[in-house]
């Protein structure tokens, strides 16, 4: 959407740290890091998600088996399915009135409350299908070996086989917030816009709730310098996209 970049209280400086600047910064400077990062295979991508996700949940408040909000995405889940490209999902909300939602390469899905109070769940569904499609279609993977060339510490004097021992808890911490609050380009959301198009008519669900949730997502940023968001598709075009979709496949 990218929803994880369309917080309540993300602030300017916050969204001037997002993917431009990961792929313009540190990757022709950070040396053997940076060639390591790149080369980071899909099983050490998803070990470095299962140990990022790990952290992120220990600092976060997250939702009771028993609580309206887990008992909904629940139900939210079982409509989207239970895997992403074969890696099984795992599904969590976090408590906090922040409007977010990041899924990483090892099926770890997490949905902020604050999306869901603002949200239905057909919206919901769209933007997790989003999320998904980040990590489907190889986007969360590119960010993550960016984030780990751009601090060649992370990967320093470490081994191919060594670079998910070496990292210390802080710096999985640190590498969960970059992966978390980055942008990713352009191209890369409406492609993730399609796929969750794709997957919401795959699943029988309703693709209404992206253009919905995009017009929801433009009222936030009706008060954006919109400079800030020239490197990605406003809310209210990418809806635009969606509904001629819809037309285009006979959806009212």
């Amino acid at each position: 959407m990218k929803i994880r970049t369309i917080l309540l209280s993300l602030s300017v400086a916050a969204l001037l740290s997002g993917c431009e600047t990961m792929d313009s910064s540190g990757l022709l400077t950070s040396g053997a890091g940076a060639m390591q990062a790149f080369s980071l295979s899909d099983a050490q991508v998803i070990a470095l998600s299962d140990k990022t996700c790990q952290e992120l949940d220990s600092k976060a408040t997250l939702a009771p088996a028993n609580s309206p909000y887990t008992t909904r995405l629940n139900t939210i889940a079982a409509a989207l399915g239970d895997n992403i490209n074969g890696v099984p999902a795992n599904y969590k909300v976090y408590i906090t009135k922040d409007v977010n939602a990041f899924a990483m390469a090892n099926g770890c899905i997490r949905v902020y409350s604050g999306l869901m109070d603002m949200m239905n769940d057909n919206e919901v569904e769209a933007v997790v299908g989003h999320e998904m499609g980040h990590v489907a279609l190889g986007h969360v993977k590119k960010g993550m070996q960016v984030a780990m060339g751009t601090n060649a510490i992370r990967v320093a004097a470490a081994s191919m086989g060594g670079v998910i021992g070496n990292l210390s808890q802080s710096q999985i911490g640190a590498l969960g917030e970059q992966l978390v609050n980055s942008q990713f380009s352009q191209r890369q959301e409406s492609e993730a816009d399609d796929y969750s198009y794709d997957l919401l008519r795959k699943r029988g669900i309703s693709p209404a709730g992206l253009v919905t949730s995009f017009e929801k997502l433009a009222r936030l940023e009706e008060n954006r310098q919109s400079s800030i968001l020239d490197d990605h598709p406003a809310s209210e075009a990418r809806a635009q996209h969606i509904r001629d979709r819809m037309a285009a496949d006979g959806i009212k």
